[in-house]
């Protein structure tokens, strides 16, 4: 699949270079989500397949387009393939990191420098079937190397297809394909990420029943024409159900397709069509199943009916998802083309009378949505919870003055709306209201007061009367400026002096290149180095600290590119209030 380098490469950030914005906020919840559904993911573990900063690019191949998502290390973790294509594809790195993700097919190791060159593993090149999977095709499988000499053992997932073959025809003696490849170790897809070395072999906790002996299995090829080891490869056999439960499990797979049109598919673009059938399958049935499903309660009507995601179709009458699919083709409901590897579907009708007659109910997404919302939620609670606290003081200062005034005592640092009361207090005892309009203080009456808040050419003759936010404006000015920060673990920080925004600056250097550069932060408990190497990861790029220049004391960190939004959400996380913090782009011409 990828046996030529990657062509026409767009970035939305990718680790061998341009403008890099990693994929994030709601981007990576929908990501998330997909991976949870298609993979039957917990919760506990989904930020291992798709952790923070992670990095999305369009390609292209010799056969289509498509997207990959690689991780803030550079390494491909997963990618999809055709216009609108929804199903997300794990790469080796990310089998290395959770090798239970698919259904694993074993090998021997005479077979894997052949797939490694690019050919498709042939039905007599198939070892074993971990006897706990249940797989049909075409799902996902991964490929991995017989350990001859340890039974409880495999090597690493060393290759990603799609099964070709149903498993009954996996054992008997045959000719055929029995995984379509899509992406191997040392492929062009691999090589583009770190290039690891595969980790150690692998402890598995169910094993097929295994007949043949060492030396027939070293004498295997991909190929498979001649000396295909008479290994028995085990198909977990479905529960069985009762025709009534069977009935019931196609209902739900009915309804879910219904629920899927009526809900989804009737709004999504004519370009996403045709669809994978496994796609399909994965991303517009199994997660419209009704929410029941997820949890089946003993003693109720739903406690016999399977749960999982593996082998659901199977608990059907249909038996297998073609049946079911041309079922609906057959009445009308979505339309499917048969083409290999796998059939199509072409389109679904929005207007059929059976799903404008479904009554909608919750399904499992609704469930997973509301999920996301609370967790976004919680998580927005959080970042208002640690939001610095900011103050603006002033303080009587005798050298301009304002000390005069607040010689009757009270606190030596005020904030604004303290500074406000003092003033309307101080006027309303001595009856500087103004009589004709009450907005305005007969300054000129008080001789304190004037001479407090008067100008250098200003006198009781010029200046008679101001208007009170005017009045306490002036006080202000002449009171020295002080300010306090307080955030959660740390010590509250008070000092003297004006508290001035951070700075968010875009600036063309070096030519035409462009760079972010934040300075004034250290005031918000904010260190040069940490923020460097955090926007660095954030970014993918490029980060540098260097003095602020004719501040020595002061920092000044550069980030590649133009990342004003990353570094505005990097602040904000970090509890910086939005009012103090500027922005401004001196590259775009006025």
């Amino acid at each position: 699949m990828f046996k030529k380098p990657l062509s026409n490469l767009k970035t939305s950030a990718h680790p061998l270079g341009a403008t890099k914005t990693p994929l994030r906020g709601s981007g990576r919840r929908k990501l998330k989500q997909r991976v949870m559904v298609a993979y039957n993911v917990s919760s506990e573990i989904r930020d291992i397949p798709v952790p923070e900063g992670l990095i999305s690019q369009k390609f292209a191949t010799n056969r289509m387009n498509r997207v990959a998502y690689w991780s803030p290390d550079g390494d491909p973790l997963w990618f999809s393939h055709g216009k609108g294509a929804d199903e997300l594809i794990p790469t080796v790195y990310t089998l290395w990191k959770k090798y239970d993700f698919l259904p694993c097919i074993t090998t021997p190791a005479s077979v894997i420098p052949v797939l490694v060159g690019g050919a498709d593993l042939m039905i007599p090149g198939v070892v074993q079937i971990p006897s706990s999977q249940t797989v049909v095709p075409p799902q996902l499988v991964a490929i991995a190397q017989y350990i001859t000499d340890s039974p409880t053992t495999r090597g690493p997932p060393l290759a990603v297809g799609r099964l070709a073959a149903d498993l009954d025809k996996l054992k008997a003696v045959g000719k055929g394909k029995a995984v379509h490849l899509l992406h191997s170790w040392k492929d062009y897809l691999f090589t583009m990420g770190s290039k690891a070395d595969p980790p150690g072999v692998v402890e598995i906790q169910e094993i097929g029943e295994s007949k043949e002996s060492e030396g027939e299995i070293a004498g295997t090829s991909a190929a498979g024409e001649h000396g295909r080891p008479s290994v028995a490869v085990q198909e977990v056999e479905a529960p069985q159900l009762s025709k009534e439960g069977e009935t019931k499990v196609s209902s739900i797979l009915r309804n879910a397709v219904l629920q899927a049109i009526r809900g989804t598919l009737k709004s999504i673009p004519t370009s996403s069509f045709p669809i994978p059938m496994g796609t399909f399958y994965s991303s517009y049935v199994l997660p419209y199943r009704p929410a029941f499903v997820r949890r089946n309660v003993p003693g109720t009507d739903s406690s016999s009916i399977p749960s999982g995601n593996d082998g659901y179709i199977k608990h059907s009458t249909y038996k297998s998802l073609a049946a079911f699919l041309k079922v609906l083709d057959k009445q009308g409901i979505l339309t499917i083309k048969d083409m290999k590897p796998e059939p199509l579907v072409m389109s679904v009708s929005a207007s059929h009378s059976e799903v404008l007659s479904h009554t909608p109910y919750v399904s499992l997404c609704d469930i997973q949505l509301k999920e996301e919302k609370r967790e976004r939620r919680e998580g927005e609670e959080r970042a208002r919870a640690q939001e610095m606290e900011i103050k603006e003081l002033w303080k009587p200062h005798t050298p301009s003055g304002s000390a005069r005034f607040f010689m009757e005592g009270g606190s030596t640092l005020y904030t604004y709306v303290d500074l406000k009361a003092t003033v309307i207090k101080y006027v309303t005892t001595r009856q500087l209201v103004n009589a004709h309009d009450q907005a305005y203080v007969n300054v000129g009456q008080d001789e304190v007061l004037l001479s407090t808040v008067a100008g250098k050419n200003e006198s009781g003759g010029s200046l008679e009367f101001l208007k009170r936010e005017e009045l306490v404006q002036r006080l202000s000015e002449k009171m020295q400026n002080w300010y306090e920060i307080r955030t959660e673990g740390q010590e509250p920080l008070l000092r003297k002096g004006q508290l001035k925004p951070i700075s968010v600056v875009v600036k063309t250097r070096q030519g035409r290149r462009a760079h972010t550069l934040i300075s004034g932060f250290e005031p918000f408990f904010l260190e040069a180095e940490e923020m460097a190497e955090e926007l660095r990861r954030i970014c993918a790029g490029s980060t540098g600290v260097s003095p602020l220049p004719g501040k020595p004391t002061r920092s000044e960190v550069l980030v590649q590119g133009k990342q004003t939004k990353a570094v505005m959400d990097f602040l904000l996380s970090k509890g910086a209030p939005k009012k103090w913090i500027e922005t401004a782009d001196l590259t775009v011409k006025k």
